[in-house]
């Protein structure tokens, strides 16, 4: 039983070590520069993948890790950005926001059907769509307002301009989905069993 446990614990740890290690590498993809100090990167991607496929604390926790190597000043966000100080931008609401969209789509995810491949896409669709869409654009919004002073309505019509890019984000996380639960039909989708 202990053994059993401390495989589980080092499975996690590695698997919390491996979704911030994407997350850099997404970094690496250029970004698209936007008006209003933010911009379009692919590392959203990874937030949706990272709550869908390891649930809603492993997922937390890998935001939550690859936010503090930031912080300590590793440039792994898109363009080469690290330190506290990009805590302090207009971009500081999404960046937040990370933590709590992996956190809902993890958890939707884990409620949500996932007995066939094509059920679990769906529901990644979904979880992805609530949780780094309407969650991530909450945080987001905030940020805008309270750091770059933007009015409230501007900042949720700067917003529009993620949407497209966001929706095949969760298509991509869909398929993704619907690939491991065809290949690997005893992960555990959302972390069902894991805390």
């Amino acid at each position: 039983m202990n053994h059993t446990l401390t495989r589980r614990n080092t499975e996690s740890i590695a698997l919390v070590a491996l979704f911030a290690a994407l997350l850099g590498v997404m970094g690496l993809i250029p970004k698209i520069d936007l008006p209003l100090g933010v911009h379009i990167s692919i590392q959203t991607l990874g937030v949706m993948l990272a709550g869908c496929l390891l649930g809603p604390w492993r997922g937390l926790q890998a935001i939550g890790l690859f936010l503090v190597a930031v912080a300590a000043g590793l440039p792994l966000l898109s363009g080469g950005r690290g330190g506290l100080g990009v805590f302090m931008s207009p971009t500081t609401g999404y960046l937040v926001g990370w933590t709590a969209a992996a956190f809902v789509t993890g958890w939707l995810m884990s409620i949500l059907p996932k007995s066939t491949p094509l059920r679990a896409a769906g529901s990644a669709f979904a979880a992805s769509t609530i949780g780094c869409i309407a969650v991530l654009y909450l945080f987001g919004i905030a940020g805008l307002v309270w750091i770059a002073k933007i009015p409230l309505t501007q900042a949720i019509w700067a917003n529009a301009i993620f949407v497209p890019g966001d929706l095949i984000k969760c298509a991509l996380t869909a398929l993704v989905v619907h690939s491991i639960a065809r290949a690997m039909p005893d992960w555990q989708l959302g972390g069902a069993a894991n805390r």
